[in-house]
């Protein structure tokens, strides 16, 4: 017997309404506590209870660059990005003296076709072509109103030449370098103060050769944080579909201060012991929808993020209203999705949903740490297959990671409102940790139908500072979610 689908199966699209009366009443429950979580927490002004799970759709458009994008086999959040004209003005990367023959420095020519295309932000908007080749290349800046189309056969490599990586400011939210003090090298592609950008193509790639910083990581001899590949700030309406991204010296995609970003149908791969290769990382974001993507990295597949302790908390930019669906992978030493541990601006209405985890370390990890300060709340996860996930669901605390002794220890962060349903976990070797910090318990814990399977008999739930609800769970949870007076928060039907 099917197993009853939890109350976000049936706002997004499921068959749910089989019993409308209990639906009904369900979905009221769930505005009313969704109200009280607002009154606890700050939102932007625009953001309503259910809007986040509706995006608006794209106005039609035949000219529009979407026509020539694949349509999602499922339910998509695609309408996040608002469609454009297709760019006006359409030029290859060889009419600026690009050279695709894996040698040839390229930077000059990507740097003077963006100059050149700057010039039509507000003349209709331009094409970049890259066409079949490999075009080595330091970092290069984007523009508004434009797309970088990579064409079947095209490949982006990065520079060897750090040198052609610049060293840029930190961002505020960090106060510093993530890896080091001070300043940042610039990612490979990167956008600022951008509005109506994509990067796509027929599955052309771009490829960060990140071997180089990684053994600069490893033999210690980094002096500055590394950059990311592609990584697009204080900038508005962006889709990044239908590409390969391969070796990132760090962070694969980094969305941060940004809204409305859609990343569909990418490949991101990089070596299993690759440090730090996230694979997407929203940070301090809104309206995000990331589907349909297949990752394998060294580090988190997704990670949402809001900032660093005190600077976090002092910009106090949340990322909100990010749906995260059929996404797969895998990752040896980190988790398929992660909330946190750069979440001291606060993380609120997050939907994962359809995530096929196997040989990883987690599953899902919900991650941080006295001095962080901020929210997690409002987190909804279900629909969820690992196999061979060593721990499918984990909550941790205490990596003791500041950016400097500025900290403050008593910058608690609150973790509310968490509804984990539909999960199946096949061979994992522990049992869920979840490990909430003293005088900071992390509570509305719920869950419901979650099977672990094989589990070694001697694994069991270990659960510290934290209380809610389950149901339908086994093995059985934890006395501290075995709470009754938890069950009314838990909006389940």
């Amino acid at each position: 017997m099917d197993g009853e689908k939890p109350l976000i199966g049936a706002i997004i699209g499921g068959d749910f309404f089989k019993k409308p009366t209990c639906a009904f009443l369900s979905l009221l429950f769930a505005i009313c506590a969704l109200s009280l979580l607002q009154s606890s927490f700050v939102y932007p002004s625009s953001f309503s209870p259910l809007s986040y799970f509706f995006p608006k759709p794209a106005a039609s458009n035949t000219h529009s660059f979407q026509s020539l994008l694949p349509v999602p086999s499922g339910l998509t959040c695609s309408g996040f990005f608002q469609e454009v004209p297709r760019g006006k003005t359409v030029v290859s990367i060889t009419d600026f003296g690009g050279v695709g023959d894996g040698n040839t420095s390229n930077t000059e020519a990507f740097r003077k076709a963006i100059k050149y295309l700057d010039g039509f932000v507000e003349k209709g908007g331009s094409m970049l072509v890259v066409p079949e080749g490999r075009y080595v290349t330091g970092s290069f800046n984007l523009t508004s109103n434009f797309t970088l189309f990579l064409d079947e056969g095209a490949v982006i490599l990065g520079s060897q030449d750090p040198k052609e990586w610049p060293i840029i400011e930190p961002l505020p939210s960090y106060g510093r370098g993530r890896e080091r003090l001070g300043g940042r090298h610039i990612s490979l592609i990167h956008g600022n103060g951008l509005t109506n950008v994509v990067i796509t193509g027929r599955n052309g790639s771009i490829d960060g050769q990140g071997r180089m910083w990684w053994d600069l990581w490893w033999n210690r001899t980094l002096e500055r944080t590394r950059g990311h590949l592609v990584e697009i700030m204080n900038s508005h309406n962006i889709l990044i579909s239908n590409i390969t991204l391969l070796n990132s010296p760090f962070w694969t995609v980094h969305p941060v201060y940004s809204s409305n970003i859609v990343i569909q149908n990418v490949t991101i791969l990089a070596p299993l012991n690759a440090p730090n290769t996230d694979g997407i990382d929203p940070d301090s974001c809104t309206n995000v929808c990331i589907e349909d993507c297949y990752i394998e990295s060294g580090d988190d597949l997704v990670a949402v993020k809001s900032g660093w302790d005190q600077y976090g908390i002092a910009m106090a930019r949340p990322s909100s209203n990010i749906i995260i669906r059929r996404i797969s992978g895998t990752t040896p030493t980190c988790s398929g999705v992660g909330i946190g541990s750069e979440m001291s601006g606060g993380i609120s209405n997050v939907v994962v949903e359809d995530l096929h985890v196997r040989d990883s370390a987690a599953g899902i990890r919900i991650k941080t740490d006295k001095g962080r300060g901020g929210y997690i709340t409002n987190i909804t996860i279900t629909n969820i297959t690992m196999e061979r996930v060593k721990i499918p669901l984990r909550f941790s605390r205490g990596a003791n990671d500041h950016p400097d002794d500025g900290w403050d220890p008593k910058a608690i962060p609150k973790v509310k409102g968490v509804f984990i349903s539909n999960v199946i976990s096949v061979n994992s070797t522990k049992g869920p940790m979840l490990h909430g910090i003293e005088n900071g318990l992390f509570e509305g814990i719920c869950m419901k139908n979650v099977t672990l399977l094989n589990l070694p008999s001697s694994a069991s739930w270990h659960c510290e500072f934290v209380s809610g609800f389950t149901e339908d769970i086994s093995p059985m949870a934890c006395p501290q979610l075995q709470n009754n007076h938890c069950a009314s928060w838990c909006l389940y039907s």
